[in-house]
């Protein structure tokens, strides 16, 4: 039997209700699938804890955490150091995600930017990788991004990522990271892999931000971790690469970003 390449799940939320009392099956699945590690998305800071706990529990595990900006009106606004005090956790690895979202929350444009500027702040700080949700605020994004980057540079993924070429561009011109999700596998986001395809191979790192966007083959289902190797297969084929050399690519990628991940495994 073939043993598949090691993958990284660079976002997930394991801590949803769909996968509540399932994680010891979903964590064998990923490993048989070849993902060995996987780093799991708090979306409100009121539930840190309980993430924390999980990836404490979890080898395969780590964390990030920060305010989603279709929450960012619902709840308290984070602040910088209650980022950096969660921060100092060795398995809290990125800050976020955070961003904006304009296509469901157009109405809360204002907090989400001050939501931002707090997670940005904290990724400079913390010297962690920023981890962005956009859609349908393209301009903004891109131009926010911009100008604290002109302030103190930082790391950047703009997970799931199925924008714009222009703020792709913008984005990769600052040395940040694109994640490609299972949107990447569907067959009528042909634009979406176009982007990805021009970008540089480097800054490439793949998710399944489970429970969502199931990739093809298993598109309509729940996502789970294991189908990260799906979204993979077809990121080998959009840049032309055999698999096992694109999942290498990846990996050392969200090692280069995600560098508590790395340390933590060399300190184990």
């Amino acid at each position: 039997m073939t043993t598949p390449p090691r993958i990284t799940d660079s976002h997930c939320h394991l801590d949803f209700p769909d996968f509540e009392g399932e994680l010891p099956d979903i964590l064998d699945r990923a490993r048989e699938a070849g993902v060995h590690r996987m780093v799991t998305i708090c979306t409100r800071l009121k539930n840190e804890p309980s993430v924390r706990a999980l990836a404490e529990a979890n080898a395969p595990v780590f964390y990030a955490a920060g305010t989603h900006p279709m929450s960012a009106a619902e709840e308290p606004l984070a602040s910088v150091d209650e980022l950096i005090a969660m921060s100092s956790h060795p398995k809290f690895v990125g800050i976020g995600e955070s961003g904006l979202d304009y296509h469901y929350t157009a109405e809360s444009a204002e907090i989400q930017k001050q939501s931002l500027l707090i997670h940005i702040e904290a990724a400079q700080r913390t010297g962690l990788p920023l981890i962005i949700h956009a859609r349908a605020a393209d301009e903004d994004m891109a131009d926010m991004l911009s100008a604290e980057f002109r302030n103190t540079a930082y790391s950047c993924v703009m997970h799931c990522y199925c924008s714009g070429p222009e703020l792709a561009k913008r984005c990769l011109d600052l040395g940040f990271y694109l994640s490609m999700s299972g949107i990447a596998t569907f067959p009528k986001s042909q634009e979406v892999r176009d982007i990805f395809a021009t970008a540089p191979v480097e800054r490439i790192l793949v998710e399944t931000d489970s429970p969502y966007l199931a990739p093809v083959p298993r598109r309509g289902k729940r996502n789970e971790p294991a189908y990260t190797a799906f979204t993979a297969g077809v990121g080998a084929e959009v840049f032309n690469m055999d698999i096992t050399d694109f999942a290498a690519q990846t990996e050392a990628n969200f090692e280069r970003l995600f560098t508590k991940v790395a340390a933590y495994k060399v300190a184990a």
